[in-house]
């Protein structure tokens, strides 16, 4: 119930936001764009598809992966076509609250506002896209947009849930070459953390980072904390977790209405999609700090055995290292006896 309340109110704020950036800036005037990027000269608007395809399964990312109470999923897509002066997230810059309360909750109406303030203000913002959340790790979901010269680049959140505050996206992707623009790309895409909640695993509760830290990009070693739910110390690069394919299409007319109806497939990726299914991270076994050792058992005057316990945190998957011994037991001397 609450994903369908989340996902009317995304589109309820889309519909708002689209409205007004089609009617907006025919009374606030521009403001110049920094000269210090490439220029785009295009002649001519481009109109692209964009596929957004899951990439996250029990396989390539074994560690804490949620099966039920949600299982993996992916949020809907909130994206922008925009100018070099705007960003709707950063690297390693504090993340809005817009932003915040997108990557915690999948609520986008702030973010929003936050894009509407943009368009109002600087004209940086050209259209918004969006197309409907993956009910699974995997699956695909795609939407069709249109960029033209000023406003040729493109940046994109969805929300990884269950999470804290994690994310996949793209930030300022520019579609333009010069005087043309690129046909085909595709992006491997790696989870974020936005900085707002210091939760470790998927389903941690709800931890609010005070202060604030700055969107980071979670690695296999980083944060290098066991408990993190994408920590594979035996592996130099996470696998991606998703990807996008950009397919600039041709226009039938010169009259384009935006947006274009979003359509999804929530089927499992074929092709070379299956290709990308046969990672098999290795997950090696995590067991517990070692018991107290229990009471020396034997008789008086001569030796006993004691022994002690540890019990397993992590089972290991996909040939990761095994479980070491779970028991021990060494000689001892009874105390205490008479």
């Amino acid at each position: 119930m609450d994903t369908t309340r989340n996902i009317l109110s995304v589109s309820e704020a889309l519909c708002h936001l689209i409205v007004m950036m089609l009617t907006l800036g025919q009374g606030v005037r521009s403001m110049p764009v920094p000269t210090d990027v490439p220029m785009c000269t295009a002649s001519e608007t481009a109109q692209y598809r964009l596929t957004f395809t899951g990439k996250w399964t029990q396989a390539a990312f074994p560690k804490q992966y949620p099966v039920y109470r949600p299982p993996a999923q992916w949020s809907n897509i909130i994206g922008v076509t925009h100018s070099s002066d705007y960003h709707i997230w950063q690297r390693n810059e504090f993340a809005s609250n817009g932003v915040r309360e997108f990557a915690e909750k999948g609520e986008a109406w702030t973010l929003m506002k936050e894009v509407e303030a943009a368009g109002e203000r600087i004209q940086s913002v050209y259209g918004i896209l969006s197309a409907p959340a993956v009910v699974g790790g995997t699956g695909q979901t795609c939407t069709e947009f249109e960029v033209f010269a000023r406003h040729s680049y493109l940046s994109f959140i969805v929300r990884i849930v269950p999470s804290p505050d994690w994310f996949v996206g793209v930030d300022s992707f520019d579609l333009c070459d010069g005087d043309h623009w690129k046909e085909n790309v595709s992006l491997e895409l790696f989870p974020y953390d936005a900085g707002t909640d210091s939760g470790f695993t998927f389903s941690s509760p709800n931890f609010e980072t005070i202060p604030q830290d700055r969107i980071t990009q979670i690695t296999s070693s980083f944060p290098s904390h066991p408990a993190n739910s994408f920590f594979y110390p035996r592996l130099k690069h996470l696998p991606p977790i998703a990807k996008i394919t950009l397919t600039k299409v041709k226009k039938t007319n010169q009259i384009i209405t935006l947006p274009v109806e979003p359509t999804q497939s929530n089927q499992l990726p074929t092709g070379n999609e299956i290709e990308d299914k046969l990672i098999n991270t290795p997950l090696d076994c995590e067991v517990s700090v070692w018991s107290p050792w229990g009471l020396c058992k034997g008789k008086c005057g001569d030796s006993g055995v004691q022994h002690r316990t540890r019990y397993i945190l992590m089972h290991p998957a996909n040939n990761g290292a095994a479980c070491p011994l779970l028991e021990e037991e060494r000689k001892c001397f009874p105390d205490n006896c008479l």
